[in-house]
């Protein structure tokens, strides 16, 4: 296949895929010569008669898998966002290839011989502190492959990932079947009352495209509590709602869920670890397994007893018993109503997509960084409702491509999230090319796109994540954007959405979308304190999927977990969170973060995460708010670096102390 677009690189701005030219055909064959030229590319380092140098070696590693890099962040991309049934056939035969291909390399005996051989040499070789860095993760990713096993647990480790990674792509397509299987079909809109004409007007186009004429269909979302649960007055409907969203991937995933963990187990065990979270957590920046069980521990009590005193004035609102799962979010809008005067349905006109993209997301980041944005209509995006962006520096100078995808559609999984389609690296002189991933429900045509508040904070927490690529400044493709820790990743993109509701930001895009008359100031005033009404739930809501993340990975080899459903009954009653009313964010079978992403043990990483980005909204606070000065300072100590520096040492630089868990324990009303 002599045209394939992935054999050479693009011409087009910024090298954006060619994605008008990208045809699902082209997918296979580029895999497969991407794998085979990085082979071969493998074989002229290890074939070399020279001594090994960082040059030959590790700078040819960095270089070598040009072609495989160009199709998997594309594929991958759709595969997320717009997939069908051709491209899940490809992603399941292509993934144990992958992992396989990654084995072939990490478990290369002369290949490894010559990275260490450095590595034992690193002190006399005069290299600079990110070569230098460079070479010492090289190491460390060879070593956490397997790279010291015997021959006979190389083979076993083969044999693992690849079997892991097959589960993997099991559980993915099945969560994807089961949630468009799972959207609840309403025959007319007096089961939608509650929710505002615009979104019952959504829910009619939703049927539509997924061939329910004349019906309503709200499709799921990636978690447990649906957003509808906050509006709908019919109480059975609601019932109906969660319990359609509970029961995704209980049939199709739940013994799937029980071998990844055991496979997981059994790797760990093979390197030396005595569970998957013991190996997961000493590559990231809380260092151990015990560090991270002693956080969750000390959140665990206040977080419940927070819950438990939302719940009693639930219970007084309601007059008729405590709340069930589906009652919550209900009635929380109740109270946060009576005791604030907020409404969540009368603010969406105040939140207009375009608007606050282009003069709350773009408005913030041009005031703090100095950054601007063009929209490039002439640029083409992998389906028609991606938008193309370019970002320039404060003197004009090009930085980059942004890619939005905002809308939700049948082909798109759910959730919310950012990839790099382009790395930047001084290396190879390319700049980055990044897309946000959103599931904003589609307006009928001419309707305009009316947010909630969580939607405005979600678009503000993804492109924290694309400054983060955007602004890298690296010199090696490894450190490139958000290739850092797992459990340091979601920081910038947390700090980010401080400026949805930072006044000089707040007033510049929450206006009606019909007069452009600002959201009241009361409003405002009023909107930020009831967000402390709801913490006990949002922190019982998470901790509870973090715990049975982290019930899942604490498991040691040979350990039987026994029944899915089971295992979570009894590993939420033991962490503590087995609060009946608040399901976890996600339960086990539609836990696609740790199941079919990369979170396995690290979905600790949002709060542990958020301990860095509440301290350093109070720096910013300290130091004069929306300055450019912080902007840069922040910039350059940080968002630039990527995985160049130890990410603790990089904040340590930045804040001057370690960082504090106050202001976090504040945020979150857990103070006390």
């Amino acid at each position: 296949m002599t045209e394939n677009p992935f054999f050479s690189p693009s011409t087009l701005p910024y090298e954006l895929p060619p994605f008008a030219e990208i045809r699902e055909e082209h997918y296979l064959p580029a895999f497969e010569r991407g794998m085979a030229e990085q082979l071969a590319e493998i074989q002229v380092i290890t074939a070399d008669p020279e001594p090994p140098t960082f040059e030959n070696t590790v700078v040819a590693l960095e270089r070598s898998g040009a072609l495989l890099r160009r199709v998997e962040s594309v594929f991958f991309n759709q595969a997320s966002a717009d997939t069908n049934d051709t491209v899940q056939a490809v992603d399941a035969e292509v993934s144990p290839r992958l992992a396989a291909h990654g084995d072939a390399i990490h478990l290369d005996r002369a290949l490894f011989e010559r990275v260490e051989t450095l590595y034992r040499q690193r002190a006399e070789l005069g290299l600079d502190a990110q070569s230098l860095r460079l070479l010492e993760r090289y190491r460390t990713r060879f070593v956490r492959a397997g790279a010291l096993l015997s021959e006979t647990g190389r083979e076993r480790m083969r044999d693992l990932n690849q079997q892991l990674a097959a589960a993997a792509t099991a559980f993915e397509q099945n969560l994807f079947a089961d949630t468009g299987n799972a959207a609840l079909v309403l025959g007319s809109a007096e089961e939608l009352s509650g929710m505002s004409p615009d979104e019952i007007a959504a829910a009619a186009e939703n049927g539509r495209a997924l061939g329910h004429d004349g019906a309503y269909v709200l499709s799921l979302k990636n978690f447990s509590n649906q957003p509808a649960l906050a509006s709908l007055d019919d109480r059975e409907v609601r019932r109906r709602l969660l319990e359609a969203s509970l029961g995704r991937g209980l049939e199709s995933n739940g013994e799937l869920v029980v071998r990844m963990a055991r496979l997981r187990a059994e790797r760990a065990a093979l390197l030396g670890y005595d569970s998957h979270a013991a190996y997961a957590v000493a590559d990231q920046t809380a260092g151990s397994a015990e560090a991270v069980s002693a956080m969750l521990a000390r959140l665990v009590p206040p977080a419940v007893a927070n819950a438990e005193r939302e719940s009693a004035a639930l219970s007084a609102a309601m007059g008729d018993g405590g709340p069930e799962a589906w009652d919550w979010a209900y009635w929380s809008e109740k109270v946060r109503k009576a005791e604030y005067d907020v409404d969540a349905a009368a603010m969406r006109p105040y939140f207009e997509l375009d608007r606050v993209l282009r003069d709350g997301v773009f408005f913030a980041a041009e005031q703090v960084y100095g950054v601007t944005f063009s929209e490039r209509p002439d640029l083409v995006g992998y389906h028609p409702d991606v938008r193309v962006f370019e970002v320039f520096e404060a003197g004009g100078e090009p930085l980059g491509l942004f890619l939005g995808d905002f809308f939700a559609r049948g082909s798109k999984r759910g959730g919310a999230w950012m990839n790099s389609l382009v790395l930047q690296s001084d290396l190879d002189g390319r700049r980055p090319v990044v897309v946000n991933n959103l599931n904003i429900a589609k307006p009928s045509p001419g309707e305009p796109s009316l947010l909630t508040f969580d939607e405005v904070t979600t678009m503000f927490h993804e492109f924290g994540h694309a400054l983060h690529g955007l602004f890298s400044a690296v010199r090696y493709p490894f450190f490139s954007g958000t290739s850092v820790p797992r459990d340091f990743v979601e920081y910038p993109s947390q700090v980010n959405e401080m400026w949805s509701v930072w006044p000089e930001v707040l007033a510049n895009y929450a206006r009606h979308h019909e007069t452009a008359e600002p959201m009241p100031a009361e409003l405002v005033d009023r909107m930020q304190q009831a967000e402390r009404f709801g913490q006990g739930f949002r922190t019982v809501e998470y901790l509870a999927a973090t715990l049975l993340d982290w019930a899942w990975h604490t498991l040691s080899a040979g350990a039987d977990p026994g029944d899915m459903a089971e295992f979570e009954a009894v590993a939420l009653a033991k962490a503590g969170v087995a609060v009946q009313a608040i399901p976890p964010r996600y339960r086990s079978a539609y836990f696609a973060h740790i199941f079919a992403g990369g979170y396995a043990a690290g979905y600790y990483s949002y709060i542990w995460s958020e301990v860095l980005d509440a301290d350093t909204v109070e720096w910013f606070r300290e130091n004069g708010g929306m300055r450019r000065e912080n902007g840069e300072v922040f910039r350059r100590e940080l968002l630039s670096r990527g995985g160049s520096v130890d990410p603790m040492e990089a904040f340590g630089g930045f804040r001057g102390r370690a960082p504090e868990i106050g202001p976090l324990l504040e945020r979150r009303g857990l103070a006390d």
